[in-house]
């Protein structure tokens, strides 16, 4: 039976996206199904992966980890089985573990690099080829935070800058090989991320009120705000658009 959201493909494109379990990911991942572009979810865990395909029949999950050779080994397998062909990749999978200095461990230092910097930079030089043969798009998602003095960030707000950093440096690199490379910075957006941190409902109601007080459109964002930026970067419309950090943050980097 075809699900709610059944589309035939007008859009041939097809777009990976990592962290598409929840959040961002997963609201990033059926906007561009609701576009008709064939989709590959992945993430580390099957469960939230079936509720993000969850009526969409132009989402495939695809549990892997992508801080793993063999997860990244079975994301370019399965792109290049089903479809043959990669056209935009969304590196959205990052964890944050607060603390101010002092109180940083090493494996909150090791597990946020891993995943926010160096898995999206191996995944990419593996979908590369495919990327380059489509003239695809690179879609980076960092953060406001990355680009503000804000306390008790300084090591997940480093992975991020350092995002940033490689989106100008590939959109240079990768031009004259028709790719294009972009970045959108979230402020404080309404996502589980704070529970994955593990905050008691306390601490995460004095985070948010902190985040209301810092962005001067006075709301929390939603994680459709930052897919629709992330669908227009990406979209066909945007070809002359690239090395580009776009904040989705209600003003929080300006104000």
């Amino acid at each position: 039976m075809a699900g709610m959201n059944h589309i035939e493909p007008q859009d041939s494109r097809v777009v990976a996206v990592t962290g598409a379990g929840t959040g961002i990911g997963r609201a990033t991942a059926r906007a561009f199904a609701a576009e008709g572009a064939r989709v590959i979810a992945i993430g580390r865990r099957a469960e939230p992966l079936k509720e993000t395909a969850d009526g969409y029949d132009l989402i495939t999950p695809l549990p892997a980890d992508v801080t793993a050779d063999d997860g990244r080994d079975r994301i370019l397998r399965t792109v290049r089985e089903r479809y043959g062909r990669l056209d935009v990749l969304v590196n959205n999978a990052g964890i944050v573990q607060g603390g101010a200095l002092g109180t940083v461990t090493p494996e909150a230092v090791t597990a946020q690099l891993s995943v926010n910097l160096v898995a999206p930079i191996l995944l990419t030089q593996a979908v590369l080829p495919l990327l380059v043969e489509s003239r695809g798009v690179i879609v980076n998602v960092s953060t406001s935070i990355g680009q503000r003095a804000w306390p008790g960030t300084s090591v997940y707000a480093s992975t991020k800058a350092a995002l940033e950093t490689l989106t100008r440096s590939w959109a240079v690199e990768l031009a004259d090989r028709g790719v294009r490379v972009v970045a959108v910075a979230p402020g404080a957006i309404g996502t589980p991320i704070g529970e994955h941190q593990g905050l008691t409902p306390e601490q995460l109601a004095a985070v948010r009120e902190w985040q209301l007080e810092k962005t001067p459109m006075r709301r929390i964002g939603r994680a459709d705000e930052v897919a629709w930026a992330i669908t227009r970067l990406a979209a066909p419309e945007a070809s002359f658009v690239t090395g580009v950090v776009l904040p989705v943050d209600g003003g929080a980097v300006v104000g």
